[in-house]
């Protein structure tokens, strides 16, 4: 079973619904897989009615779903974002700061990665350069 990571750390996915992937998906499709090449024209007539959106992330060098997750919050999607995936704890701020709410990670990534290391950027909000610029 994967984990998710979340500010406060490693959690059980306590998500039970089926997702829907991106090609079979309807507009009154509320749970959606994502591919990280998703274009976001195939989302925006769904966004009114999506909970939760899952992007897949199939490497840490692709950083396509970051760029998704940005546009879909800048075009109004407000439910629960998800990255699953290739992503690594010295990404997890900044899959914070472009809009998801948790990581879905493999138990292996997880052992290799433990809590503490996600944890450690859990502050994201803090350590962004323009908090820095401001001084």
């Amino acid at each position: 079973m994967n984990v998710i990571v979340t500010d406060t750390g490693f959690d059980s996915d306590g998500w039970n619904e089926p997702f829907t992937p991106l090609d079979e998906a309807t507009e009154t499709t509320g749970v959606l897989d994502v591919p990280a090449d998703a274009d976001l024209e195939a989302l925006l007539d769904k966004i009114p009615n999506l909970r939760m959106v899952r992007v897949d992330f199939p490497s840490a060098a692709d950083g396509r779903g970051f760029t998704l997750a940005r546009q879909l919050r800048l075009h109004g999607y407000t439910g629960r974002l998800r990255a699953r995936g290739h992503v690594i704890a010295d990404q997890y701020a900044m899959a914070r700061r472009v809009g998801y709410d948790e990581i879905e990670i493999a138990p292996d990534l997880a052992a290799r990665q433990p809590q503490d290391q996600w944890q450690f950027r859990a502050n994201w909000q803090a350590h962004d350069y323009q908090a820095r610029i401001r001084g």
